[in-house]
């Protein structure tokens, strides 16, 4: 027993030892974390800042669109019959008033042997009524059945030899020479025809935009197109219809462009942009690198320096120039202190330095 407690002794002197230097490091950290979380907490960052200034932008505007016919047409009778002539074939180009297609004319010859008798009995009253031999009501009926005879005749002579209404080109072609015209849909557009007919100069293209420039947009303003086909080429078009109403789903407006094709290089279908110039105005401009982009998304952002803190400003971007862009954001002001290296670092609140060597 007594060798044992020299021993015990010698044990409890050795785990003081062991425990008293673990006390020392708790009171310097009182907070229980580990000396590298302290460091990284207490690190301050070295940046580069610059004032952010207003610029004069030119605000240029630029949608995608496809181009379409200035105006389409399905020609057909407005009644089925029998089609005895097609005088055109698909890409053939025609002038407004040519005979594109003529139907049978058996009902309009027999609406004009009708026509003739009516207007001979019709005559024959008319001459009656100015000695006054006949009644007004007789009158009245066989005037009546003369209009509507005439009026017959006229329908038909417009539904029997259907003329083009406007220059442009044979773009469907649905009968042949014989067959029974059905007067059923056959088109893409779910209309019946016997041929379509669409107008390529001019063409126009429709642009949905948003409605932020809806009060700077007035019909007549200058436009300017380019196609993937014909990358070197700008086109002039100009705004030929603005409509009033607003979408509230998307929040866009429509206008209509009519663009100039005297060349006859475009056709409706191809892809177009569509740019504008909406006047100048005064505008924050920053340094592209001073934008980040949050990953996973497509929100933008970046950083103002703010007595030594660097505070996280969400930014949206609006005209792009070369190797600056317009940021849009109602926290940033002219003068404010853009962090511009050294914010790929930073989080917000982070303390920071401002180094100018």
């Amino acid at each position: 027993m007594k060798k044992i407690f020299p021993f015990i002794g010698m044990l409890i002197m050795m785990a003081l030892s062991c425990t008293a230097p673990n006390k020392d490091r708790s009171q310097s950290n009182p907070s229980g974390m580990s000396a590298d979380t302290v460091a990284e907490q207490q690190a301050v960052e070295n940046v580069r800042t610059l004032q952010i200034e207003k610029q004069r932008i030119a605000r240029t505007i630029e949608y995608s669109s496809s181009i379409i016919p200035n105006e389409e047409v399905h020609l057909a009778s407005a009644s089925p019959g029998k089609i005895e002539r097609i005088n055109v074939e698909i890409g053939d180009r025609v002038k407004k008033g040519d005979i594109l297609v003529q139907m049978d004319r058996t009902q309009l010859h027999q609406a004009m042997v009708n026509l003739k008798n009516t207007e001979t009995d019709f005559m024959r009253l008319d001459t009656l009524n100015k000695v006054g031999s006949i009644s007004k009501q007789q009158y009245d009926q066989m005037k009546a059945r003369y209009e509507i005879a005439k009026s017959n005749v006229e329908f038909l002579q417009e539904n029997t030899t259907l003329r083009a209404p406007f220059d442009g080109v044979v773009s469907g072609k649905y009968y042949e020479d014989g067959e029974l015209y059905s007067g059923m849909p056959n088109t893409s557009a779910g209309k019946a025809a016997i041929l379509s007919i669409v107008q390529i100069d001019p063409l126009k293209a429709v642009v949905n935009i948003s409605e932020n420039y809806f009060p700077q947009v007035r019909t007549g303003m200058d436009a300017r197109v380019t196609t993937d086909l014909y990358r070197d080429k700008t086109i002039t078009g100009k705004v030929l219809r603005v409509y009033p109403t607003i979408d509230p789903t998307t929040r866009t407006f429509t206008m209509e462009i009519r663009i100039d094709n005297k060349d006859n290089l475009l056709r409706p279908g191809m892809f177009c942009r569509v740019s504008m110039n909406l006047g100048e105005e005064m505008a924050l401009v920053v340094p592209a690198v001073s934008v980040l982009k949050m990953q996973g998304s497509n929100e933008r952002y970046l950083f103002l320096e703010e007595q030594g803190v660097a505070r996280y400003v969400a930014v949206t971007i609006g005209t792009r120039f070369d190797d600056k862009l317009e940021v849009i954001s109602d926290e940033i002001r002219e003068g404010s202190n853009l962090i511009v290296s050294g914010q790929a670092r930073l989080v917000d609140g982070a303390s920071v330095k401002v180094i100018t060597d």
